[in-house]
C-alpha cells in the first residue's frame, strides 16, 4: 500500500514525486474534476423538466448546485478512483489558493475516500518546501470552499441570466458576467472621452545651446513673465485654455515672431538648481503586477503571462504564481541578498533586509510574493529554460534581486536661462550611484541602457555664463486624448478599484477579446460597436452590475465570507431575490427593453445619424421609411474613426458608387476605391464587369484614404507577384497582400496553400523566391498564431493525425475540424493519443449554420437561452451532438449544505 498524493497537472505531478519519499504515488485531477452543467446536455435526465436545472443552481432550494462530472473528466475519475484503492493514505496537495481549495473539496466529495485523508499546501516545489508541507498538513478550509461556491454560483446567476436577454435584444451569443461586463464598460468610458475630447493647439521654442565641450536642449517656459501654455492646461471638453489658467498660448505666427526677436541675441544662465533624491526598487512581483510588467517589457499578454508562470511554477522555478502578498520569507531575503553580493558587491546591497507592505484592495491568497524557488536562486543562465519561459523567469529574477538592492541616488539640474524677456530651461538628471537600477529598472530591457537613457549631463555652468545659441526651432503640438487601455493599464485599474482577483485578469482580458467586445491594436484595447450597445443596455437596466464600486463591495463580501465574518446565504438571497434583485431586473429588462433601441449604438458628436448592429456588424442608417439608407461600416473600422467625414465617405459610395481613381496607365481600364466589409481597397474596372476576372487590392494596414494616389494603387494593383516555382512541387511562389498584411504563398494545387507572413524589412514588391523559400521552410503560424507543436499520432478512425497546437488562445488538439482546447492544467508535453482522442470525443463537428445560430425565435434557440450558456460553455453548446444516453449517465452530485466530508490532518 502506498500513499497516493493528488496534485492538478502531470507536470506538478512529475515534479513533486522527485522530493517525496519512497511510497508515493502522484496522480493529477487536470484541473477540476466536478463543475456546473455548461450546457443543456450535460444536465441529468432525474432534474431536466427542473426550471431551476436551467441555471445548474436551485435558487429556490437554498441556492444548492448541481455539479455535474463532465464527460472529458469521468476517465480521470474513474484513474483516481482505481488508485485510491490501492493506497492507505490520501494527500490532497492542490494549489493554496480559493481554487486550489475548491479542487481538493470535490475531489474529496468525489472520491469518497475510506482511508485517512490529508490537505497539504506548498508555495514552491523544492525539496525543503514539500518536507515542510508533509509535516504540516492541515484539514480543508471550509470557508474558502465557500467564498469560492459562492462566488462561482454568483457568476453563474450572472452569466446565465442576463446573457439570454443580451441573445434576444441585441445579438445571438453575446455574454455578461460578474467583472467581465464592468472591464468592459471602463473600455467603453475612456473610448467615450476620447470621443468628447477636443483637441488643442499650441506652440513653443526648441533652442540648441553650447557650452564648454558640448551641445545642450533648452525648452521655452515663459515670455514676459508670463508661463507658456502647454498640454496640461488645455480643457478636453472644448479644445481651449482652461479657465482657471493664467498662461500665454503661443500660436505658430507669435512662435515664429519670437524666434525671429531673440535670434542672434545673448543668452544668459539666470539660475542653477540641483536636487537629490533617492529612488527605492519595487516591491517584488504580484499575480497583478508581474502580468502588467510582462505586457511593458515582454508584450506578453495577461493569459501568456500566466500560463508561462504556471509552467515555471510546476518544474519548480518560482513560486506560486497567484498571490497578492508582496512579502518575502527570510529565506527568500538571504537568498536575494546573497546574489546581489555575489554579482554587485556588498555596497549594492541594502543597509537592511527590505520587507514590503501589500497595499492591493482585499489582498489574500497565497502569502508569498513571486519569487525564484528555493532557499538559493538559479541565475536566469543557470536554469537551462528558453523563450519566454526564460524571458519571464529573468523577469522575476531581476525584481526580485533588485527589491533588496540599494537605493539608486541621482540629482536632478535645473538651470534657468534668461535672453532678451524670455526664459528658457534645460534639464538634466545625474546617477550618483545606481544602486538597484544596475539589475532592474521598471520598463526597460536592460538595465545598463536604462541607466544610460536616465542620465542626461548637461555641461558645467555659472551663474552669469552667455553659452552659444545654435539653433531655435519653432514646434507645434496638439493635445492628445486619453490613452486607451492596454493589459498592463486595465489589470492596474481592475486591481486598484478592488474588482474582481489579480488570478481571474488573464481569462477576463481573454474572455472579452473572445466575444468580440475588444479588439486589440497594437498593444491597445479598443472596444467594438458591440460593447458599446452591451455597456449601454447594462448601465440603463443593470446599474449595479457595472458600476466598479458595488463590484468592488461584492468582492469584499465574498473575502469577508472566507474569513467567517460574512453568511454566504443572506447575501445570495438579497442578490437574487431582493427587490432590486437580479431575477426582478431580467423580469424586466424582458418587458421594457425594445430590441431596436438596444441595437442602436450612440455615439458623441454623431446626433445625425444611427449607428446600428445587424446580423452582418454595425452598420450606418440615414433617412426614414422608403427613404431609409443602410451602409455598412467595415469591420476594421472602430468607434473613434467613425467621425463625421468617416461617415460622408461611406454613404456617398453607398448612394453613388464607387471613386473613381483614374485610369490604368497599362491596360486603360478605370481603377475604383472601395469600402468592403474588411476596409477599403482598390478595384480595376467595373463591378458591371465579369466579377470573377475582377483584380482587388486591399490598402496596407494603417494608411488612409486621403493618402491613395493613382500610382499607389497601380503598385497595389501588381499584386500578387509570382516569384517562381517551389523546387520541391514545381508549383508557384506568389507574393501578396492581404488583410493582415504582406505574405507569401505556395499554391500546392490538391495539397493546399501554404501561407507565411512577411517579416521584418521583407517587402512585397521586392521580395525574391529565394527568400520566400526561406519563409516557407520556417514553421506555420496562422493568421490567429497557432502554431503545430507535436503530432501525438493518428486517430483510429479515420487515421488522419491528432496534433497540438499553441494558438492565440492557448494550446488545443485538433482533428480534421474539430478542434478542443487543453484542460487549464494539462500540458502539451504531456498529452498522450489516448487523452486527445477522448477529449476530441467531447466535441462533434459543428452542424448548426450561421442562419440557424441568429434564429433566436425558433423553439430550439429558445430553449437554450434559457439555459444560460456562460463563455466558455457557448462553442460546446452549439457544437454538442451527444446523444440523450450518453447525457442520462452525466454523473451527478449535490452539494451537501452540511458538508459533512472534513478532511482530517
Amino acid at each position: 500500500m502506498s500513499t497516493l498524493v493528488i496534485v492538478e497537472s502531470p507536470t506538478k505531478a512529475r515534479t513533486i514525486k522527485n522530493f517525496l519519499p519512497p511510497g508515493y504515488r502522484v496522480e493529477a485531477s487536470m484541473g477540476h474534476v466536478r463543475d456546473l452543467p455548461q450546457s443543456a446536455t450535460d444536465i441529468p435526465a432525474t432534474v431536466k423538466s427542473e426550471e431551476w436545472a436551467k441555471l445548474g443552481v436551485n435558487v429556490d432550494a437554498d441556492f444548492e448546485p448541481l455539479y455535474i462530472v463532465p464527460e472529458d473528466k469521468k476517465k480521470v475519475v474513474r484513474e483516481l478512483k482505481a488508485a485510491l484503492k490501492n493506497a492507505s493514505e490520501l494527500i490532497l496537495a492542490t494549489d493554496e489558493d480559493r481554487e486550489g481549495e475548491s479542487i481538493s473539496w470535490h475531489l474529496l466529495q468525489l472520491l469518497q475516500p475510506k482511508v485517512p485523508t490529508k490537505r497539504m499546501v506548498f508555495h514552491e516545489i523544492t525539496s525543503e518546501a514539500i518536507g515542510n508541507a508533509l509535516q504540516n498538513c492541515r484539514n480543508i478550509n471550509e470557508q474558502l470552499v465557500q467564498a469560492q461556491e459562492t462566488r462561482r454560483i454568483l457568476d453563474r446567476l450572472v452569466g446565465y441570466t442576463v446573457s439570454p436577454l443580451l441573445w434576444k435584444k441585441i445579438s445571438w451569443g453575446l455574454s455578461a458576467g460578474r467583472v467581465q461586463s464592468v472591464a468592459v464598460r471602463l473600455i467603453v468610458n475612456r473610448e467615450r472621452d476620447r470621443r468628447a475630447f477636443k483637441s488643442g493647439s499650441y506652440w513653443d521654442l526648441k533652442a540648441t545651446l553650447f557650452a564648454p565641450k558640448q551641445e545642450f536642449p533648452a525648452q521655452l517656459v515663459s515670455v514676459r513673465g508670463k508661463n507658456i501654455a502647454t498640454g496640461k492646461d488645455f480643457d478636453e471638453s472644448t479644445g481651449r485654455i482652461a479657465a482657471n489658467r493664467n498662461v500665454e498660448l503661443l500660436d505658430e505666427a507669435g512662435a515664429i515672431a519670437l524666434q525671429n526677436r531673440i535670434t542672434g541675441k545673448t543668452w544668459t544662465v539666470g539660475n542653477i538648481e540641483e536636487r537629490p533624491n533617492n529612488r527605492k526598487p519595487s516591491p517584488p512581483f504580484t499575480t497583478s503586477t508581474l502580468q502588467q510588467e510582462a505586457n511593458r517589457k515582454l508584450r506578453l499578454s495577461a493569459r501568456d503571462t500566466m500560463r508561462t508562470a504556471q509552467a515555471l511554477y510546476e518544474q519548480g522555478y518560482i513560486t506560486y504564481m497567484r498571490t497578492d502578498s508582496v512579502h518575502l520569507s527570510q529565506q527568500a531575503i538571504t537568498a536575494a541578498r546573497t546574489c546581489v553580493e555575489q554579482m554587485y558587491g556588498a555596497n549594492y546591497l541594502s543597509p537592511q533586509p527590505r520587507q514590503y507592505a501589500t497595499k492591493s484592495k482585499g489582498a489574500q491568497e497565497a502569502h508569498e510574493a513571486i519569487r525564484p524557488a528555493g532557499e538559493t536562486f538559479r541565475t536566469p543562465q543557470q536554469t537551462g529554460l528558453s523563450g519566454r519561459e526564460l524571458q519571464l523567469y529573468d523577469l522575476i529574477w531581476k525584481r526580485t534581486v533588485a527589491s533588496q538592492m540599494a537605493d539608486a541616488r541621482q540629482t536632478t539640474i535645473a538651470v534657468q536661462l534668461q535672453v532678451e524677456d524670455a526664459v528658457f530651461r534645460a534639464s538634466g538628471k545625474r546617477i550618483d550611484f545606481p544602486g538597484f537600477f544596475r539589475a532592474y529598472v521598471e520598463g526597460s530591457d536592460d538595465p545598463d541602457a536604462a541607466i544610460e537613457g536616465q542620465e542626461v549631463i548637461l555641461p558645467a555652468m555659472a551663474v552669469g555664463d552667455h553659452p552659444e545659441c545654435r539653433q531655435i526651432v519653432p514646434s507645434g503640438h496638439d493635445t492628445q486624448p486619453p490613452a486607451r487601455y492596454t493589459e498592463a493599464s486595465l489589470v492596474k485599474t481592475l486591481e486598484s478599484e478592488g474588482i474582481g482577483r489579480p488570478s481571474t485578469y488573464a481569462s477576463i482580458i481573454g474572455t472579452i477579446c473572445d466575444r468580440g467586445y475588444v479588439q486589440q491594436i497594437q498593444n491597445a484595447l479598443v472596444p467594438t460597436f458591440t460593447a458599446f450597445a452591451v455597456t449601454a443596455l447594462l448601465e440603463e437596466h443593470f446599474p449595479n452590475l457595472v458600476d466598479t464600486g458595488f463590484t468592488s463591495k461584492m468582492e469584499q463580501t465574498l473575502d469577508d465570507i472566507s474569513t467567517g465574518s460574512a453568511n454566504w446565504l443572506p447575501y445570495l438571497r438579497e442578490f437574487y431575490h431582493g427587490k432590486e434583485g437580479l431575477q426582478i431586473l431580467v423580469k424586466n429588462g424582458e418587458k421594457e427593453i425594445a430590441s431596436d433601441a438596444a441595437r442602436t449604438v450612440h455615439l458623441e458628436g454623431l446626433e445625425n445619424v444611427k449607428i446600428k448592429l445587424g446580423q452582418y456588424g454595425a452598420y450606418i442608417q440615414v433617412g426614414e421609411g422608403d427613404n431609409t439608407i443602410n451602409a455598412s461600416i467595415p469591420t476594421n473600422f472602430t468607434p473613434s474613426d467613425l467621425v463625421p467625414e468617416k461617415i460622408e465617405t461611406i454613404l456617398k459610395q453607398k448612394i453613388e458608387g464607387p471613386d473613381q481613381i483614374g485610369i490604368h496607365p497599362e491596360t486603360n481600364e478605370p481603377i475604383f476605391l472601395h469600402v468592403g466589409p474588411y476596409g477599403p481597397y482598390v478595384q480595376l474596372g467595373s463591378s458591371k464587369d465579369d466579377k470573377a476576372k475582377l483584380k482587388r487590392a486591399s490598402l496596407p494596414k494603417g494608411m488612409q484614404l486621403e493618402q491613395l494616389t493613382l500610382e499607389i494603387a497601380v503598385d497595389l494593383l501588381k499584386m500578387p507577384r509570382t516569384l517562381g516555382v517551389h523546387p520541391d512541387t514545381g508549383k508557384k511562389v506568389q507574393a501578396n497582400l492581404g488583410r493582415f498584411g504582406p505574405y507569401v504563398v505556395h499554391d500546392r494545387g490538391k495539397d493546399g496553400k501554404d501561407y507565411r507572413s512577411l517579416k521584418g524589412d521583407d517587402d512585397p514588391y521586392t521580395i525574391t523566391l529565394e527568400r520566400a523559400l526561406e519563409l516557407l521552410a520556417q514553421p506555420k503560424v496562422t493568421r490567429g498564431s497557432a502554431q503545430v507543436l507535436r503530432s501525438v499520432g493518428t486517430h483510429p478512425a479515420d487515421e488522419q493525425p491528432v496534433e497540438i497546437y499553441m494558438g492565440k488562445y492557448g494550446p488545443y488538439v485538433k482533428h480534421g475540424k474539430v478542434n478542443v482546447s487543453l484542460p487549464k492544467d494539462s500540458s502539451p508535453d504531456d498529452l498522450t493519443l489516448e487523452q486527445a482522442i477522448a477529449l476530441l470525443a467531447t466535441k462533434a463537428p459543428a452542424k448548426s449554420s450561421k442562419a440557424t445560430a441568429s434564429k433566436t425565435t425558433t423553439s430550439k434557440a429558445k430553449t437554450t437561452a434559457k439555459t444560460g450558456t456562460s463563455t466558455k460553455a457557448k462553442t460546446s453548446t452549439k457544437s454538442s451532438t451527444k446523444s440523450s444516453t450518453k447525457t442520462s449517465k452525466t454523473t451527478t452530485t449535490k452539494t451537501t449544505r452540511t458538508r459533512k466530508a472534513t478532511v482530517k490532518g
